[in-house]
């Protein structure tokens, strides 16, 4: 057997060092398994397939029988470095500098598993499992097409007899310091494209003409304004930002035939996909007058959620404050997660690590907030099961 971290710091190193670039899993599934397996887990590596999309490793854990039973969730997936040369260091070395541990994944989200898988390995060794029982969804694929992880796994382990009662999930959810911010729950997200089909001609005869440019610009500020909507009591307001608008027209001399936007909806508890794409799809035909447009829908797997607040919610709270000393507040805010399929099995809420460099270069983490991640999480699994001193 290979030597095995022994504490949140040397495991998220481990983590770091395997160049787990969304889809490729590059051993940290391997990591984690050996480990858990150590601490008699038992583990199950399932890989899903499916046409078009690239084949995801995926890791279940299990140790105990009984209720209530805690899910930890997480991904070893990240996205790419960028460019190599700006970073400070090699973005896969775990390098350790100025009470920071550096590398892709540091806050997004390999740190946040090093933390729980530690304190659950602590746990179990200190208590055994007599009473409950902990667990452990691991995906790679959260920062891809998330096709064939968390969703797929979480019907695998349902057709298998499992029920959680409660998941946290690692999310680096803290926007400046630990202990700033808790997330509930998460906006929607709808991805759509508008076309808007014109008559190509030469600028010089704008009659013999229909430029889609003018008809498209139309359309947009339609979308963007009025403001979908104010914001709900767990939401803030509903948001469609223009992401692209292309007419591919190479000629300054060429009225083009065609011009197209793209656009990405955030939206709140108000809307589903469908009565959002039927707002969209009215306002567009109020400004139309007669222009020829289309709009494509992509298939939306990112609904608006909240979980309400509980004794889980407020137990998590409770551990946050106690190590750091600031009250975290309940927010939706942020992009989506893998938390929007959790939702569906069980009540589900997202602590990690401090998100500020997360995605970018030189993404990094303090050495002290692993440690104090890793004894939060320590302290919800005393209260959860019942073990904490009075």
């Amino acid at each position: 057997m290979s030597l095995l971290p022994t504490n949140a710091l040397d495991l998220c190193r481990a983590l770091i060092r395997c160049p787990s670039v969304t889809p490729e899993d590059a051993g940290t599934l391997g990591v984690l398994e050996e480990l858990l397996k150590a601490h008699g887990f038992a583990t199950h590596r399932v890989k899903f397939s499916e046409a078009g999309q690239p084949d995801i490793d995926n890791l279940y854990a299990r140790i105990g029988s009984g209720a209530p039973f805690l899910v930890f969730a997480g991904h070893t997936d990240v996205v790419p470095v960028g460019d190599r040369a700006a970073w400070r260091f090699d973005p896969f070395s775990a390098e350790l500098s100025e009470d920071m541990v550096w590398g892709r994944g540091a806050s997004d989200m390999k740190g946040a598993i090093a933390a729980f898988t530690t304190a659950a390995l602590a746990f179990v060794e200190k208590h055994g499992m007599a009473k409950g029982s902990i667990g452990f969804l691991i995906t790679g694929d959260e920062e891809g097409p998330a096709v064939n992880g968390t969703t797929k796994l979480l019907a695998w382990a349902k057709e298998k007899g499992e029920r959680f009662d409660h998941c946290l999930l690692g999310e680096p959810t803290n926007p400046e310091a630990l202990g700033d911010m808790i997330k509930t729950g998460r906006r929607g997200s709808l991805n759509g494209t508008l076309i808007v089909e014109g008559k190509q001609g030469h600028v010089a005869y704008p009659q013999r003409a229909d430029n889609p440019i003018p008809h498209l610009l139309r359309l947009l500020q339609a979308l963007i304004s009025p403001p979908l909507d104010q914001g709900t009591a767990h939401f803030d307001p509903s948001n469609l930002e223009i992401v692209t608008v292309d007419v591919g027209n190479p000629a300054t001399n060429v009225i083009p035939a065609k011009a197209q936007a793209r656009f990405n909806v955030r939206f709140n508890d108000l809307w589903t996909p469908e009565s959002l794409a039927a707002e969209i799809e009215r306002r567009c035909a109020d400004v139309a007058s007669g222009t020829h447009y289309k709009l494509i829908f992509e298939p939306c797997n990112a609904l608006a959620f909240v979980t309400e607040p509980d004794r889980f919610t407020t137990l998590v709270a409770a551990a946050i404050e106690k190590h750091t000393g600031r009250e975290p507040k309940l927010s939706t805010t942020g992009g989506t997660s893998d938390a929007r399929f959790i939702r569906a099995y069980c009540p589900v809420v997202e602590f990690g690590l401090v998100g500020a460099t997360m995605h970018m270069v030189d993404e990094r983490v303090a050495v002290a907030d692993i440690e104090t991640l890793t004894a939060i999480y320590a302290d919800i699994l005393e209260s959860y099961f019942g073990t904490a001193e009075a």
